[in-house]
């Protein structure tokens, strides 16, 4: 019994070894990315014009700051990012329910949202700016339209793929379609849903950008585009970096969610 203790004793410390070695080694490598980066700028290797360097991106940076609109742009990104997150995952989710509630509705619509999903939705830019108008709703339905399809295609084929006998054995017990679908589809699918959770953090991210380079007036899209239009790379540069972060960090709290349901189930079962 005190060897298997001190085998697992063993095991966790070498997890936790390895899960900082891995952590440190990417601090290495980003770091050593951004030490390059300056010095093939300083050395003339590399046009600074074109590619910027860490030092310009960084005078940027302070100077937006203290002209007090650099958490402005962040928070407005954020604030469509994550509107367009909730309503893709519930849009998208809700209609591959009604899709599997309805076996001959799904036949008759599949090829629609095949369609949709290979459409380039930023063709649909000028239509819906006349629809909702030039601002913050016409960024979050682009965000929302791009995501929604993958969202219900993936719940969808996640719900197909459920034991079919599974689900004849519950009708024989006298269970109906909600019954199935609350106590068998869903439960079945939460790997499907995370799954998915993960992808629409970057169609969410991808789709405000599109919209805010399309209309906006503030945001990192608009800062993008203006730090463009100015020949100001050292705001695209950063801009664009800072959405690396953020985007990170959203799909680490999304991680973070699939961890806690993880355990909750593996404790049920």
């Amino acid at each position: 019994m005190l060897d298997q203790k001190r085998e697992h004793e063993l095991y966790i410390k070498s997890v936790k070894r390895t899960n900082r070695k891995v952590i440190i080694t990417r601090l290495i490598i980003l770091v050593a990315i951004f030490v390059l980066w300056e010095i093939s700028g300083r050395m003339k290797w590399i046009d600074p014009f074109l590619t910027s360097m860490p030092s310009r991106m960084w005078k940027s940076l302070v100077k937006i700051y203290h002209e007090g609109t650099l958490f402005k742009h962040i928070g407005v990104t954020c604030y469509e990012t994550i509107l367009g997150f909730i309503y893709s995952t519930l849009i998208g989710t809700f209609v591959a329910i009604l899709l599997w509630w309805s076996n001959f509705a799904c036949r008759v619509l599949d090829p629609y949202l095949v369609v949709l999903n290979a459409l380039p939705k930023v063709a649909l830019a000028p239509i819906i700016i006349f629809w909702v108008g030039n601002g913050t709703n016409a960024i979050v339905l682009v965000a929302i339209l791009i995501a929604v399809v993958v969202t219900t295609i993936n719940v969808l084929n996640g719900f197909k793929e459920v034991d079919k006998d599974k689900i004849k054995l519950m009708r024989t017990f006298g269970a109906n379609k909600f019954q199935i679908l609350i106590h068998l589809m869903i439960p079945s699918n939460i790997p499907t849903l995370i799954s998915t959770l993960k992808i629409n953090v970057g169609l969410s991210w991808v789709g405000v950008i599109m919209g805010e380079f399309l209309v906006a007036k503030e945001g990192l899209g608009f800062l993008i585009i203006y730090g463009g239009q100015i020949s100001q790379l050292d705001i695209v540069m950063f801009s664009i970096i800072i959405l690396a972060i953020l985007a990170y960090l959203m799909y680490l709290v999304v991680d973070l969610i699939e961890k806690k349901i993880s355990k909750k189930l593996k404790h049920y079962n």
